[in-house]
């Protein structure tokens, strides 16, 4: 089943992860999708085992600020995984490049 918004874009690569204004440099592997039926776009990745994200999310921070080279989005932390990286999340806008969907591009 094929159609508009079920493309996934994506980014990987190095980023910035910005948790109660503490910086970390950390690589990520990020994807999304845009869908229509709610007009939302929603974002889910992965921040690499990195020991100053984890010491903020043990510290009760879940919320973050993740920085690519193309742009910014706020997401939220989960449990670090079995290799020790945060999945992570969020909706609206993403830290990465999404192409432009125009209101015609979304008739049948």
């Amino acid at each position: 089943m094929s159609g508009m918004g079920d493309e996934e874009e994506e980014y990987r690569g190095p980023a910035t992860a910005v948790i109660d204004g503490r910086e970390a440099a950390v690589r990520v592997h990020l994807a999304g999708h845009f869908d229509p039926l709610t007009g939302g776009y929603r974002w889910v990745g992965r921040i690499a085992a990195n020991p100053e994200v984890t010491a903020c999310f043990e510290t009760g921070r879940r919320s973050v600020l993740i920085r690519t080279p193309d742009g910014a989005a706020e997401g939220v932390l989960a449990e670090p995984d079995v290799w020790g990286g945060h999945p992570v999340s969020g909706a609206g806008r993403p830290p990465f490049p999404v192409p432009e969907v125009l209101a015609e591009d979304l008739e049948d």
